[in-house]
C-alpha cells in the first residue's frame, strides 16, 4: 500500500510517501511495524493522538481495517483561521 506522510510527520520521517508491505489488519498494527523500523518512525508516531489518518482520502480511526486499503495518510490536526 502506499503510505503518505504530511507536515511534522514527514519532516520527521524524511519521506513524503513510500510503498509499505505490511501484514497489518489495522491501522494501529502499521503504526506499531513503523514504529519498530527505525527511530525517525518512532518519534513521529510517539504520540498518536496528536496525528489524523485518511484511508484512500476518508478521515478513519486508527482502529480501522485495512482490508482492501491502497493508500493511507498520517497528517497533524488541521485548524481553520
Amino acid at each position: 500500500m502506499q503510505v503518505l506522510y504530511f507536515a511534522w510527520v514527514r519532516e520527521r520521517i524524511g519521506l513524503p510517501r513510500e510503498v509499505v508491505q505490511s501484514d497489518a489488519s489495522t491501522v494501529n498494527e502499521l503504526v506499531a511495524e513503523l514504529s519498530a523500523r527505525e527511530e525517525r518512525y518512532a518519534m513521529a508516531f510517539e504520540d498518536i493522538s496528536a496525528l489524523r489518518v485518511a484511508l484512500d482520502q476518508e478521515l478513519s480511526d486508527f482502529d480501522s481495517s485495512l482490508e482492501g486499503v491502497r493508500e493511507v495518510a498520517f497528517f497533524p490536526p488541521m485548524t481553520g483561521g
